[in-house]
């Protein structure tokens, strides 16, 4: 097993925990005052994690433009916006982009993931110098296998991102 491109992982809590039903009602139900009320779990929970943060900017995860028009809001950045940073956090919430995807990854093992997501993000060119030699967060709703993130972090490694961090809202406990 290889180690992660990406340096450190926090979430809030597990993916069937309390949090599942609002984040369903956010994503699923396009209810964003949901994104208020966990962001503020989140700022409770984890204010001496994020007063303590050192890091340049925040990213959140992207969703393709096709999946953005359909859904017509992208959750990691509506949670992304109400989260609490320290004044040298800069928020980038179009920085990262996505390549259109047709099939779900939901329910496919780890090796396929890979796989499927390899290649899927990039970051604007207008962005990348200032990215680099800089600590990123990448800011997600639900972490299952880690591949999404991992992609992200190995595309921002080879940019030049020194150190890249992981917020997470839920993570899954197990998958296959």
């Amino acid at each position: 097993i290889r180690s992660p491109f990406f340096d450190e992982t926090y979430c809030l809590d597990r993916y069937d925990g309390i949090l599942q039903e609002a984040l369903h009602q956010l994503k699923y139900q396009k209810r964003i005052v949901f994104a208020h009320g966990i962001a503020k779990a989140w700022n409770q929970i984890q204010a001496n994690r994020l007063d303590q943060c050192r890091a340049d900017y925040l990213l959140p995860v992207p969703l393709s433009d096709h999946k953005l028009l359909t859904r017509g809001f992208n959750q990691s950045w509506e949670l992304a916006r109400r989260i609490a940073c320290n004044q040298y956090v800069e928020k980038l919430p179009y920085a990262l982009k996505r390549h259109h995807h047709e099939d779900h990854q939901a329910g496919k093992p780890l090796s396929a993931r890979q796989e499927a997501i390899r290649q899927m993000f990039y970051i604007d060119p207008q962005y990348a110098d200032r990215l680099a030699d800089k600590t990123v967060i990448v800011f997600d709703d639900v972490m299952t296998t880690g591949a999404t993130l991992n992609e992200i972090a190995r595309i921002l490694k080879a940019l030049g991102v020194i150190h890249v961090i992981n917020w997470v809202i839920l993570r899954t406990t197990r998958f296959t």
